[in-house]
């Protein structure tokens, strides 16, 4: 198991990258980040999707309308244990969904 500052940094980052990927997906919503690790996403239709960090779990969190999806930091790519999908690409595939609008994430 990855230590927990060790996590903690690459948690930081992937955050920071799904930040900066929102900034310039061009769907219409906005995010805000929360302390502790949280990133609030909120669309349009009123729908959210919330982004967690949970450090005892070493894992981040997505809560979306379709579900809720766990990953694990695997080198450089962060890894769902359920079906072995990569973060961003759910995330993108989560934010298409209640953006209603095609959405790419870097």
């Amino acid at each position: 198991m990855v230590e927990e500052r060790e996590f903690n940094d690459l948690a930081d980052a992937m955050l920071a990258r799904i930040e900066a990927s929102l900034e310039d997906c061009g769907a219409d919503l906005d995010f805000e980040i929360k302390p502790g690790g949280v990133i609030e996403i909120e669309f349009g239709n009123g729908s959210k999707i919330i982004v967690n960090r949970h450090t005892a779990a070493r894992e981040i969190w997505v809560a979306a309308r379709s579900g809720g999806y766990h990953f694990k930091p695997e080198g450089e790519r962060w890894v769902s244990g359920r079906d072995g999908s990569e973060l961003m690409a759910v995330l993108a595939r989560c934010v298409t969904e209640q953006a209603g609008e095609p959405v790419s994430l870097g």
